[in-house]
């Protein structure tokens, strides 16, 4: 998610989320949990999209977007990309042994950052990387299941 998007999002959470009872920022739950909203956005914007995004680019897009399907992804890229998504989700994972979502027990936009490149990075061959990390895969299965989610 670009940072415009994240923006975009904020924006209307801001002026459409508490006519839906939402505080998917954490605005409405104290200084803390805010503050956990925020740092777990920037951990997914600074850390795991610059991760995760490179492998769906050269196992989705790149060849999308290129006339005839083209070249075989960078593979230097592909494992250079896991190595640190790894690393980012070794982070995630001692974080989600402590509360249900990144940012406390309830769901946030810090999650739902998370959901664009993810659904994509799943349908790649190195989806198993997230077999090696069980809260974080649980996590993320728990995301998917959410009624909305489903939805869209």
């Amino acid at each position: 998610m670009s940072a415009e998007s994240r923006a975009i999002a904020k924006y209307i959470l801001r002026k459409y989320g508490g006519t839906a009872g939402l505080d998917l920022l954490g605005e409405n739950s104290g200084i803390e949990e805010l503050a956990m909203v925020d740092m777990w956005t920037e951990v997914e914007a600074q850390q795991y999209y610059p991760a995760i995004s490179p492998v769906v680019f050269e196992c989705i897009i790149i060849p999308f977007i290129i006339p005839g399907g083209g070249a075989a992804p960078n593979q230097t890229v592909v494992d250079e990309s896991l190595e640190r998504l790894r690393g980012v989700l070794g982070i995630y994972e001692a974080r989600l042994e402590k509360s249900r979502y990144l940012a406390g027990d309830s769901i946030s936009f810090a999650d739902l950052n998370h959901i664009p490149f993810t659904f994509y990075f799943m349908t790649t061959p190195y989806a198993k990387v997230f077999d090696e990390y069980p809260k974080v895969k649980a996590w993320w299965e728990m995301l998917m299941a959410r009624p909305a989610v489903q939805r869209v």
